[in-house]
């Protein structure tokens, strides 16, 4: 378990896991590729532009950030009984946010037909995604509409704010909340920033002064 500092109180409770989770069949490719998953998307929540975007969004919700006890960034993947992989859970109690990671098969399909950078912005968009969505469950508890509803818009204000150009945004909103299938994968696709920016509006229910951070 690595555990590093920070002066920003949330950020510094952001700790990479691997402890009893490692499949005992696990090749070292696969090991060496689920490790640097999980230091790039502990690098990517710890970035000052969303860790200064999540202490605006934990005060607009009034969530105190001493309601969470620690951030665990998972290193291997956990699948839900429906065989679906899971991006994050939140333990109410103990205070207890894990961030899971992609399997290296599905990361792997995604690089070979998008291209690493892609990738990587999905990975780390993926992953912020998550931890605001868990974030919002220690003020809604067991509403998950509630819950989904204001990730989305979140996540969206995060991306606009953060991207050169609204379309840039509307594709990394895509990425993560409008996934289509292909095959046994599931994965955004190349067209939908042109395609669905009215639906995509609609969607997240954007008013006429929509939120933004400082």
């Amino acid at each position: 378990m690595l555990i590093l500092g920070d002066a920003n109180p949330l950020s510094s409770k952001i700790i990479i896991n691997a402890i009893l989770e490692q499949p005992e069949s696990l090749s070292l490719d696969h090991a060496g590729f689920y490790i640097n998953y999980s230091s790039f998307v502990f690098r990517s929540l710890k970035r000052p532009s969303f860790q200064k975007f999540l202490k605006w969004m934990l005060r607009r919700e009034k969530i105190e950030e001493h309601m969470v006890r620690a951030v665990q960034v998972k290193v291997f993947p956990l699948r839900r009984k429906n065989g679906k992989g899971l991006a994050g859970n939140c333990d109410l109690s103990q205070g207890k946010i894990r961030i899971y990671p992609k399997t290296m098969t599905f990361c792997r399909a995604f690089k070979q037909k998008f291209g690493k950078p892609s990738l990587l912005v999905y990975a780390g968009s993926r992953a912020r995604a998550a931890l605001i969505h868990e974030l919002l469950h220690l003020k809604y508890a067991t509403d998950e509409k509630k819950v989904r509803k204001l990730a989305k818009e979140y996540f969206f204000t995060f991306t606009r704010n953060k991207a050169s150009n609204s379309s840039q945004s509307l594709t990394i909103y895509t990425m993560i909340f409008k996934a289509k299938t292909f095959g046994n994968f599931q994965v955004f696709e190349k067209g939908a920033r042109t395609s669905e920016p009215v639906k995509l509006q609609k969607d997240i229910r954007l008013s006429s002064k929509p939120m933004i951070f400082r």
